[in-house]
């Protein structure tokens, strides 16, 4: 393996993906697996857990089944998490609404998903020094947290509010030499859109506006893999636009 390569390796890191039973989650521990990580996986879905833990490669990755919108639940998943290298934050749900017609429910089921239950994870992770030193803290975020988009209101919130969240920790870790950094990915095809993509309007329209086309999960999962590596040992406190040119 030359330097180039080497720099992109992840093999010897441990690395912990939430949300990993779906989505952006089981591509992105599946591509850490195919670059040597350890993956420590966790999700809502215990059958499709197995299936992402089933199509990695190599042996000795962990599995833990867990509702991060619980504290008790963010603890037992803590406690169970050997020392990693890099954490993928890619828990939450997506739900829309006009601001107009926001509901408080909404709202807070929205801050818990997608602000609390990452913060305070990392939180504890850090706080139990289970991150290890000149390690990766990676949110994933939205072009929604730096663009306006209509009826995605409190998910933008969130998204935004984390953007804080990474510059300030970013600040904080670097005595340890560990990064923080997010991930802003527009609509990426996953199955959370339906089984057939190519007749869902919403994303025929996201085609139109992309001058390079939508996305993979496999873009974001290799994007992941440059911002866990000792690729990006110097970046820190930013989120990397993924969005085929279309905030442009």
């Amino acid at each position: 393996m030359n330097d180039a390569q080497q720099a992109f390796s992840l093999k010897g890191k441990t690395i912990l993906v939430t949300g990993a039973s779906s989505g952006l989650g089981k591509q992105i521990a599946i591509t850490c697996a195919q670059r040597g990580a350890r993956l420590v996986l966790t999700g809502r879905d215990t059958a499709r857990l197995q299936a992402t833990h089933d199509a990695l490669v190599s042996d000795g990755h962990i599995q833990i089944q867990t509702d991060l919108t619980s504290a008790e639940n963010r603890e037992r998943l803590v406690q169970a998490t050997p020392t990693i290298n890099g954490l993928v934050h890619c828990f939450g749900g997506q739900m829309l609404s006009p601001i107009r017609l926001l509901k408080e429910e909404l709202m807070t089921e929205m801050y818990r998903l997608h602000f609390l239950a990452p913060v305070m994870l990392t939180q504890r992770l850090l706080q139990t020094n289970r991150i290890a030193s000149q390690g990766s803290i990676i949110f994933m975020l939205s072009t929604s947290a730096h663009i306006g988009t209509r009826g995605v209101g409190p998910y933008s919130a969130m998204k935004s509010g984390l953007l804080g969240i990474i510059r300030c920790l970013a600040l904080e870790q670097a005595k340890h030499k560990m990064r923080v950094n997010g991930i802003s990915p527009s609509a990426i095809p996953t199955p959370i859109w339906g089984e057939d993509n190519e007749q869902n309007d919403y994303l025929k329209q996201q085609r139109a506006r992309h001058p390079l086309g939508l996305g993979t999960p496999q873009d974001v999962a290799n994007a992941s893999v440059y911002l866990l590596s000792d690729a990006s040992r110097w970046v820190t406190g930013t989120s990397l636009i993924m969005d085929g040119g279309a905030v442009l």
